[in-house]
């Protein structure tokens, strides 16, 4: 791994963490398409630590708030929230711990990433067209643990973890902004977990160069992406992410098949 590969798959990180365009699906893609060496472990830690670090950076005040709210009373809807988060990371930590396997050996393939990306860029587009009014001050428990659920999915290169997460909460009537807010503050422990979980497998010595410059490359391009998305939702559907899944998906399959 190159200092230069590592930072184009940061800035892709950055961009498919945040964005409904899955940054997973684009991981397995350009190693694909370019020939290059498939990035390890070390690579997979630097990418998430940029992109937890984007993640935390713009949501520090809204972390700080859900934190006071579960140690100290007076706080009720933040510290309904901080649970509910809790509780709807469950289910992507048991589904990555018992099927860890399977997604590192036989999902991988690019048509499985074509398929994905057109099938819940579909059902992102359907759920966009439901008139969505609900704040998160309203969402339930069931609520919670229904888009912790669906962020399971994610798991599979060219779903979209926050894509799927806002396809739930849109489902269920949240708006826009609000679905964008709960799948990136839901982000938060998941990619944090994931970062630990992998760390284990890696050394100081593995700390080079190219993990450095991947994990600034995520951590910058990921907080202008949440950024832009925050900005972007207050005036603007999902319909333009929607459109480039669908055309990537398609064009992948026909390089697939053509090559």
């Amino acid at each position: 791994m190159t200092v230069f590969q590592a930072i184009i798959l940061g800035v892709v990180q950055g961009i498919g963490e945040f964005l409904p365009v899955s940054s997973s699906g684009h991981l397995v893609l350009l190693p694909w398409f370019f020939h290059w060496d498939t990035p390890g472990l070390t690579y997979d830690v630097a990418l998430h630590m940029g992109t937890l670090l984007a993640v935390a950076v713009y949501f520090r005040r809204d972390w700080l708030k859900l934190f006071r709210a579960a140690l100290f009373r007076g706080d009720s809807d933040n510290r309904r929230l901080f649970w509910f988060i809790a509780a709807a990371s469950l289910p992507a930590a048991a589904a990555g711990f018992l099927l860890q396997d399977i997604l590192e050996n036989t999902l991988r393939s690019p048509l499985i990433v074509a398929f994905n990306l057109i099938f819940f860029g579909v059902l992102l587009y359907a759920a966009d067209r439901w008139r969505q009014l609900r704040e998160l001050d309203n969402m339930t428990l069931a609520d919670a643990l229904l888009i912790g659920c669906a962020q399971a999915f994610a798991l599979m290169p060219g779903v979209s973890r926050s894509g799927i997460t806002m396809t739930a909460a849109r489902w269920f009537s949240f708006s826009r902004p609000e679905a964008a807010r709960f799948s990136f503050l839901l982000s938060t422990p998941v990619i944090f977990g994931a970062g630990l979980f992998q760390l284990r497998g890696i050394s100081l010595s593995a700390l080079d160069a190219p993990f450095w410059a991947g994990l600034a490359a995520a951590a910058l391009v990921g907080l202008l992406a949440i950024a832009f998305l925050m900005r972007f939702l207050q005036r603007a559907s999902f319909k333009f992410f929607v459109a480039y899944r669908i055309i990537l998906g398609l064009a992948i399959a026909v390089f697939y098949f053509s090559r």
